[in-house]
């Protein structure tokens, strides 16, 4: 991976780590909202709330775009799935050494 690949893994894994950015990422993904409501459906200021849906934003997962007076924010699958990918990387790494594992406990 390059320099700036592992920049992005680590803004997807510090974008996700949270259970409130996680759900606010589930809720763009199935539709477009305005940070007021998304603020709306959390017992958090819109200031935290705001932050939140920046740090998703940063990571590249959410995009927000002016509607009027509206802050309106969308997920992107591109992103999301992009994160998906370099799980399913890590996984096969994982799964090589399992597969090493087990079959040095074979050779025993």
């Amino acid at each position: 991976m390059t320099e700036q690949d592992e920049d992005r893994a680590d803004a997807f894994f510090h974008a996700l780590a949270d259970r409130t950015r996680r759900d606010i990422l589930r809720r763009v993904l199935a539709g477009e909202h305005s940070v007021t409501a998304l603020a709306a459906s959390y017992d958090m200021s819109f200031a935290a709330v705001q932050k939140h849906v920046a740090v998703l934003e940063r990571a590249g997962l959410v995009t927000k775009r002016r509607h009027g007076r509206e802050q309106l924010a969308s997920g992107d699958v591109t992103a999301v799935r992009s994160v998906a990918s370099l799980l399913d990387e890590f996984e096969l790494v994982w799964r090589g050494r399992i597969d090493r594992i087990d079959a040095l406990i074979r050779e025993d």
